[in-house]
């Protein structure tokens, strides 16, 4: 599901069950042994996708341990991302010469709590979701926005290593599968030097789940409206 909104330039491999038998390095090992069993079997298959996707590109198995924030620490000239929910994982990786930052993100397909909307989205982008609602009333936009912002932070983080609160991207999202983030904090820059001012993604939603990829940085003045 997810290669069908990822470039050409990012491998990407995806589970929806774990495997019995997925083991991890020893390193790997140390970071969760203490873990329940969900986050266990989120943590090994979230990697056993990423090191099908480092195949890809051609690169051995290696630990792929969680570092500041949590955020993987990826072999070296590699930039990635993983997620995961129920019923659902995955991993995405490119050369960081061909791609500046990489940010994917799942949710389940549902209504957000309540009163979690209020907590994450600025105005305008309530506004926003109640036009979307009124035009696609089967879409749960709300979570798409969740699962959105959850995926620009996962790009920004590993550029910028600064944290980026919710209300520090405006987002707005299109029915054609595609959404821009317009960021609020500034100071940031790209590994080419310029502004980092936004970025562009792909969503998808299909078998209950709903998908969110950033795959490169977005121009200075992003598509934004």
């Amino acid at each position: 599901m997810i290669e069908k909104i990822l470039p050409a330039t990012v491998a990407s491999a995806e589970a929806f069950a774990d495997p019995p038998d997925a083991l991890l390095f020893p390193e790997e090992e140390a970071v969760i042994r203490r873990a329940v069993d969900k986050r266990r079997r989120e943590f090994t298959t979230a990697r056993v996708c990423a090191r099908r996707a480092l195949e890809d590109l051609g690169l051995p198995p290696t630990p792929i341990l969680p570092g500041e924030r949590g955020a993987p620490q990826w072999p070296y000239g590699v930039v990635g991302s993983m997620t995961h929910c129920d019923g659902y994982r995955a991993a995405a990786v490119a050369w960081g010469t061909q791609v500046h930052t990489i940010g994917i993100d799942a949710e389940p397909h549902a209504p957000l709590p309540g009163g979690v909307l209020d907590t994450i989205a600025l105005a305008g982008e309530l506004r926003r979701l109640e036009e979307l609602r009124r035009t696609a009333p089967t879409l749960h936009w709300d979570r798409l926005l969740f699962s959105a912002k959850e995926c620009v932070y996962k790009a920004w983080f590993p550029v910028t290593r600064r944290w980026l609160g919710f209300e520090e991207a405006d987002l707005v999202l299109r029915r054609d599968g595609t959404f821009a983030a317009r960021l609020l904090a500034t100071g940031a820059t790209i590994p080419a030097g310029g502004p980092l001012t936004g970025f562009t993604g792909r969503w998808v939603i299909a078998d209950g789940l709903v998908v969110t990829v950033i795959a490169s940085v977005a121009p200075p003045h992003p598509p934004f409206g």
